[in-house]
C-alpha cells in the first residue's frame, strides 16, 4: 500500500502546472523566462498575474490532493505522500527530473494535514514579503518556522515531516541563499508584485 500511495503522490506532484499553464495562456516556456523556474514566482515575472495565481493554486493543490487521497486509501502513509509529492514537484520525470523548488506544493501538504500550520506558514510568508519583498527569503522563513508551529501545536509527526521538507526547500534555494548572504537577491518591484 505504501508503494501505491507514494506512486500516486509522485505522479500528482510531478505535474508541471506552471509550464502547462504558461504554454496554454500564450506566455511560452517558463523555463526560458526569468529564473527559468516553473513555479509561481517565476510565472509572476511574465507579468501575467492570472498565470502566477493559477500556478500557485494548482501547485499547492497537488500537495493537498496527495495527502487527502492517502488519508482515504491508507491514513498511516499520509505523511509519506506529502514528502513524495514535494519530491515529485522538484524531480518530475516528464521534465528530466528538473522541476520547481517545492514551496507551493509543501504549503499544499500543510493545508491537507494541518490547516492551522498552513495558515501560520502563509501569514509568515506574507509578513516577510511585505517587509522585504523577497520571495525566497519569505519562503525560507516560513519553512524554518513551520516545523516549530507544528511542534507547538502538538503535531510532532508533522513537525518531523516539515523539518525534512524544510531541509529540501533550503537545498532547492541554495543559490538564493548565496545571493541573500551577499545582498544580491533582488526584491520584487511594486510593478511586478502588485
Amino acid at each position: 500500500m505504501a508503494i501505491l500511495v507514494a506512486l500516486i503522490a509522485y505522479l500528482l506532484g510531478s505535474i508541471p502546472c506552471g509550464l502547462l499553464l504558461s504554454k496554454k495562456m500564450g506566455e511560452g516556456d517558463l523555463r526560458n523566462i526569468g529564473s527559468g523556474n516553473i513555479g509561481a514566482t517565476n510565472a509572476l515575472r511574465t507579468g501575467n498575474k492570472k498565470l502566477a495565481a493559477l500556478t500557485l493554486l494548482l501547485d499547492m493543490l497537488k500537495g493537498t490532493a496527495a495527502v487527502v487521497i492517502a488519508k482515504f486509501i491508507a491514513p498511516e502513509y499520509a505523511l509519506l505522500a506529502g514528502l513524495v509529492a514535494v519530491l515529485g514537484h522538484i524531480f518530475p520525470v516528464w521534465l528530466k527530473f528538473k522541476g520547481g523548488k517545492g514551496v507551493a506544493t509543501g504549503l499544499g501538504i500543510m493545508l491537507g494535514l494541518s490547516p492551522l500550520v498552513f495558515l501560520l506558514a502563509v501569514l509568515t510568508w506574507l509578513a516577510v514579503f511585505k517587509w522585504k519583498r523577497i520571495s525566497s527569503l519569505s519562503a525560507l522563513t516560513a519553512y524554518t518556522l513551520a516545523p516549530i508551529y507544528a511542534a507547538l501545536s502538538h503535531q510532532l509527526h508533522l513537525a518531523l515531516l516539515l523539518f525534512a521538507v524544510a531541509a529540501i526547500i533550503f537545498a532547492t534555494h541554495r543559490q538564493n541563499i548565496q545571493r541573500l548572504l551577499v545582498g544580491e537577491e533582488k526584491p520584487f518591484t511594486k510593478k511586478e508584485g502588485e
